[in-house]
């Protein structure tokens, strides 16, 4: 085992806690993080075995309850490490007070995030000390804050004792185990340049969905001056193309009717293994027109065009969409794969971040304003029925009024159909953190956000109008959690609220054909006519242009 400060005999003397990281501590090659043998499913998902430490023995039986927060790839790593868990023989619990572990999935994207978590777990130390001192559960804090944060939540006042970055879920049943045999806290945060977790197949939060997130690669090269992704999850790296398309395949003959590729960088997907099935290398490999990077480009390699067109392949009647992408990485192949296959959601990802160019080069994103739109109006050019959702940042790093300006008028040029907006939030270790001072005061960001906020629903109001009387396909989820409403989604990612007749009997994953009858600046609502597929309706209904 790993040396402490002190005598591990002398109980009563302050131990340091357990720590793994890139730059510190014990290699886990041989330690905690074996690569597992064989691959494909779920019960490949289990830790080796160490002669002196048992893992299976103390997960036995034990049960765990997981808070998701953040993102979908936060869904997605929750949905790897339960395979681990189950394999490990834990089992997962819905009801807290029963847990003997809890863990949260974090977010470190911004401070309100992180807030919150740190509010969770003092309400949590309640459950350890007052309502359960016979029998605490262990708390363990995964993802993004994890890694960003591991000392300080280790020696947070006994309220975190297990930390686990987001390559490091393959150890966690090990890092349990050391907890549970110590006094100690244990983390393990290194950053891996290969890990995937290609071989092991996701236990679903919920098994009833008709739509899933499956992530093809991980990790950011972009360092975006405001981002700390690339330090929380390290550089990019990609799924093999045969893993992916055998996944989706999977998913296809489990009824699944929507799958969402994922990724921090998913457009610039890049494989580079040995294929038997898929040979093609190099097809969509250039950069958007008017678009650079910051690091060196890798050559060579399956690129998404290749990927996204594999996919779309598998089943026609299976909806495929992608997030989160970069401009940067749409070169005209993708965009004919999009206009190409009727399966391929018509929605695109943009994310804009800023309208000013001078603002955009302080972030780092590698386009000019002018570039930006030029890439909307090429798009819009292939495929002429598109939407596009987007990203926006109020009151970075000296953002001048004139900056700010810009970005509402880059707003109204575009017309969004669906936007995430925020106020910037200072993150450390990233290049603006060290470089530039959050220098906009606090009224004046809630100012800027609220402005972009109002310009992006009286845009998307007035644009999603053009739907109205309209013909539309949704695909039928189900009813809303909080009025039991059916809803579903369109392929221009609108949320559809629907008004369905007595003699229409809907279940979710069908296709259903709907008359469109109102338009809101967020979703749209329409009478539903009759179920149909994907192949029938668009052989009676093209998709085409609404005169973009």
């Amino acid at each position: 085992m790993p040396s402490s400060s002190s005598d591990s005999t002398q109980a009563s003397s302050p131990r340091k806690h357990l720590v793994f990281t890139n730059r510190s501590g014990p290699s886990l090659q041989h330690f905690l993080a074996q690569p597992l043998p064989g691959a494909g499913s779920a019960s490949d998902a289990v830790a080796d075995e160490v002669p002196y430490l048992s893992v299976s023995d103390w997960g036995q039986g034990r049960t765990y309850y997981v808070e998701v927060y953040g993102c979908q790839m936060n869904v997605s790593d929750t949905e790897i490490l339960m395979s681990v868990l189950n394999k490990a023989g834990y089992q997962r619990t819905m009801q807290l007070e029963d847990a003997d572990v809890v863990f949260l999935m974090t977010c470190a994207i911004r401070e309100k995030a992180e807030d919150k978590i740190w509010n969770r777990l003092t309400h949590l130390k309640t459950l350890k000390t007052k309502s359960r001192p016979g029998r605490p559960p262990m708390v363990g804090v995964l993802g993004c804050m994890a890694e960003r944060l591991k000392e300080k939540l280790l020696e947070s006042d006994k309220l975190v004792d297990v930390v686990c970055g987001p390559d490091g879920y393959r150890s966690l049943p090990r890092l349990l185990s050391l907890r549970a045999l110590s006094a100690d806290g244990v983390a393990n945060v290194m950053l891996s340049a290969d890990e995937t977790y290609a071989d092991i197949t996701p236990v679903r939060l919920d098994a009833n969905k008709i739509s899933v997130h499956l992530s093809v690669m991980r990790g950011c090269n972009n360092m975006c001056s405001f981002c700390i992704v690339p330090f929380t999850r390290g550089t990019e790296r990609s799924r093999d193309i045969d893993s992916i398309v055998d996944e989706v395949r999977q998913l296809s003959q489990q009824g699944i009717r929507e799958v969402t590729l994922l990724g921090q960088n998913v457009n610039s997907y890049r494989d580079t293994s040995q294929s038997d099935a898929f040979d093609t290398a190099g097809y969509g490999s250039d950069l958007s027109r008017g678009f650079n990077t910051i690091y060196k480009r890798k050559e060579g390699g399956r690129r998404f065009a290749e990927l996204l067109h594999r996919v779309a392949q598998v089943d026609p009647e299976m909806r495929i969409r992608f997030t989160s992408p970069h401009p940067k990485d749409f070169p005209d192949e993708l965009l004919y794969v999009i206009r190409d296959n009727a399966n391929v959601c018509r929605n695109i990802h943009l994310p804009l971040q800023s309208g000013s160019t001078s603002c955009l080069e302080r972030m780092r994103r590698g386009y000019s304003r002018e570039a930006y739109l030029d890439l909307v109006q090429h798009i819009r050019a292939v495929i002429p029925d598109v939407t596009f959702s987007t990203d926006i940042i109020a009151g970075f790093c000296g953002e001048t009024e004139t900056e700010h300006q810009d970005t509402v008028s880059v707003m109204q040029q575009v017309g969004f159909d669906l936007a995430f907006m925020f106020a910037y939030s200072m993150r450390e270790k990233t290049h603006a953190h060290r470089k530039y001072q959050d220098d906009v005061p606090a009224d004046v960001k809630s100012r800027r956000l609220q402005e972009i906020i109002a310009t992006f629903h009286a845009s998307a109001k007035g644009r999603n109008q053009r739907f109205v009387g309209t013909q539309g396909l949704v695909l039928y989820e189900g009813l809303t959690k909080r009025h039991s409403r059916p809803f579903g989604s369109d392929d221009y990612g609108h949320k559809v609220f629907l008004e369905v007749p007595p003699n229409l009997s809907l279940q979710p994953g069908q296709y259903v054909r709907v008359h469109v009858d109102a338009a809101s600046s967020t979703s749209l609502s329409a009478t539903a006519v009759a179920t149909t597929t994907q192949a029938e309706y668009y052989d009676e209904h093209p998709q085409v242009s609404f005169g973009q």
